[in-house]
């Protein structure tokens, strides 16, 4: 925004005379009824009234009053920024360089504006000072123009200022000019405590926690005094690096430090969440307990750690003990319960909500959703979603890809179609989803028509290529999911990461193509994954290729020895080839090695009751034989009637 017609005068409403005299000493003490009025101004409506009183006393184009209305109209108030930006324009004939940087901070959100008033200003032979520079950086949006600041810093003198400098630095780490604010910190003469802790935080935050420690050690070997910011960069520094130790290490010099006490709840809060991360649970509590004060942070924080630990019963037990719960508690622990599949507590939380005065939100929605999903019960999902649709205000794509995921993990894909098509926006996640729920459905003809549908409105990425393979894989679409993974770098520009490798792995395997799958696990850039090799192993078992089977084993044991499945799974391949002697040595391996099959559990829904069983569990299931009787004359009729299982598929799919 450049100033048009700075050097025209604003013209006088009256004569010369009858302006209201201006006494500074009186100005700068704002006691002129107009400006007095300005500053108990909370509405626009106020505002204009008083804009018509500065203008009838003969005030408006003096510099003093312009600059208080300026500050009120575009920082105190910003909803007037247009009012802001005429008064500045039109009527403000000799702007100091307090109203310039006034306006470039009010327009820090546009690169172009901010930039075109500083030139005017350079225009109007006003030099900036640090507050115009540290304003314009706000708004730079690339390296080049904080590089393009950074010399006019220089040119003007103004590069000495600590203030300036320190502010540069942290716009190049935001930019990851890492480099760059580096050697602003060597050559800064007496760099202080600010400009470590900018470097130590930036450098923790982009992932480089040794670096953040040697800036540490050169920071204490100068003699700057660290603080609470320096040694939340510290602690950030050890969960990044997973460096147990060295977060004790820090933990034990903060309580050696008297000016570290139990007051400074930020940085006893993230020494928290450091033992948290490292599912230091016991040191957690213990810390936790020796706090004198603990906000909703300090009680959330435990919450979330204990669930993210496994331990959902501790963190039920803490937040009974919350003096205060939000929302984020709530969730917390629903979320807890939701992973770790008590489908029954997330139901009774979430219906308690509501007493406590707290309203259920997305996020609380998610899990609800994601419960119902993990149980695969189609009248429950259904349950769910009535809900959702209540207490949910729209269904956004967030909720969206919970929905569609939850009716494809209950077996109806016709439901999450139906989901998918009514959503008024589809992200990537939410057209991946419903891509993968046609792939573990077996629908790979469906996927790919809709992976060709997304490519019309959005990009594609790693997750949905792993989908879409997975699509052609479980359908047998060979050459559909080979060129799909050609097409990856080809046509999209995506790198195949190991998961694809080990999609393509799978998908020539199946198809009995197991020297072409060989040749992608000798040839892939990078090591194959377990999952690659259990697909080979799978495949040699379908197959009966004893040779590459026991080739995968041994490739899969050095990956995982102490997995039963890879042992079942060569097994399995050698009772196939009718060599017996084989399987039962390699039983006999595992038992020897104190390895069992896990016992295969199923589920079933009665009345909106979850019944697990485990197999061959006649004890507790008093009717065994007839639920057997059922079950072979449900295989008989399906090997003699293929009309038979042609409907069951389509009565699964509804």
């Amino acid at each position: 925004m450049y100033r048009y017609g700075l050097g025209v005068r604003f013209f006088n409403l009256g004569s010369h005379s009858s302006r209201t005299a201006w006494d500074p000493t009186v100005s700068l003490q704002l006691n002129h009824p107009s400006l007095v009025l300005l500053e108990k101004c909370s509405s626009r409506s106020h505002l204009k009234q008083i804009l018509g009183q500065v203008m009838r006393n003969n005030l408006i184009g003096q510099t003093f009053p312009m600059s208080r209305l300026l500050v009120f109209s575009a920082i105190s108030h910003p909803k007037n920024l247009d009012m802001a930006r005429v008064l500045f324009e039109h009527f403000t004939p000799q702007p100091n360089l307090f109203i310039y940087n006034t306006m470039i901070s009010a327009l820090a959100f546009s690169t172009s504006q901010s930039f075109a008033l500083y030139n005017a200003m350079l225009h109007d032979h006003m030099l900036p000072d640090k507050h115009t520079l540290c304003r314009l950086l706000h708004s730079t949006k690339c390296v080049a123009e904080t590089k393009q600041i950074h010399c006019h810093a220089i040119v003007t003198g103004l590069f000495l200022q600590g203030y300036l400098q320190n502010t540069l630095m942290k716009v190049y780490l935001d930019n990851k000019n890492l480099d760059i604010a580096l050697r602003l910190l060597h050559h800064m003469p007496v760099p202080d405590s600010v400009s470590f802790n900018i470097m130590i935080v930036g450098f923790a935050k982009h992932g480089l926690g040794a670096k953040a420690l040697q800036l540490f050690h050169r920071m204490v070997n100068l003699g700057v005094e660290p603080d609470d910011f320096t040694i939340l960069g510290l602690l950030v520094s050890c969960r990044q690096l997973r460096n147990l130790k060295l977060g004790k290490s820090v933990h034990a010099w903060i309580q050696r430090r008297k000016d570290f006490g139990s007051s400074s709840l930020i940085l006893w809060n993230a020494l928290l969440d450091m033992y948290l991360k490292f599912k230091e649970v016991e040191l957690a509590c213990k810390i936790f307990n020796q706090l004198a004060k603990k906000d909703t942070i300090s009680w959330n924080t435990l919450i979330v750690g204990c669930v993210k630990s496994g331990e959902v019963k501790l963190a039920h037990d803490f937040f009974d003990q919350m003096p205060s719960r939000d929302l984020v508690s709530w969730n917390s622990l629903v979320a807890g319960y939701a992973q770790n599949g008590h489908y029954s507590m997330v139901v009774e939380l979430i219906k308690s909500m509501p007493a406590h005065n707290v309203s259920p939100d997305h996020v609380t929605m998610v899990s609800f959703i994601c419960a119902a999903a993990e149980i695969g019960v189609l009248d429950q999902g259904k349950l769910v979603h009535g809900w959702a649709m209540k207490k949910a205000a729209k269904i956004d794509a967030f909720m969206g890809s919970a929905l569609i995921d939850m009716y494809c993990k209950c077996g109806s894909v016709k439901g999450a179609l139906t989901i998918f098509r009514e959503l008024p926006e589809k992200d990537v996640v939410v057209w991946t989803t419903m891509i993968t729920g046609f792939a573990f459905h077996g629908l790979g003809s469906k996927a790919l028509e809709l992976f060709a549908e997304m490519q019309k409105s959005v990009k594609p990425n790693e997750v949905t290529f792993v989908a879409i393979l997975t699509a052609c894989t479980h359908s047998g679409l060979v050459d559909q999911g080979m060129k799909v993974f050609h097409d990856m770098k080809a046509t999209y520009g995506i790198e195949p990461r190991v998961e694809h490798y080990g999609c393509l792995v799978d998908l020539l395997g199946r198809s009995g193509r197991l020297a072409e799958a060989k040749v992608v696990l000798d040839t892939m850039p990078m090591k194959p994954s377990r999952s690659a090799w259990g697909a080979m192993l799978s495949a040699c078992r379908a197959h009966g290729n004893v040779e590459l089977a026991e080739m995968a084993l041994t490739k899969l044991l050095d990956l995982e020895p102490d997995r039963e499945g890879a042992y079942i799974l060569l097994s399995n391949v050698y009772a196939a080839c009718g060599r017996w002697s084989y399987s039962d040595h390699v039983r006999d391996i595992m038992e020897g090695r104190g390895l069992k099959k896990t016992v295969g559990r199923s589920s079933v829904s009665i009345d909106g009751v979850i019944h697990d069983f485990v197999a061959s569990d006649t004890q507790r299931l008093t009717r065994w034989e007839e639920m057997q009787h059922i079950c072979n004359f449900l295989s008989r009729q399906m090997q003699n009637c293929p009309e038979f299982l042609e409907f069951l598929f389509q009565q699964y799919h509804c």
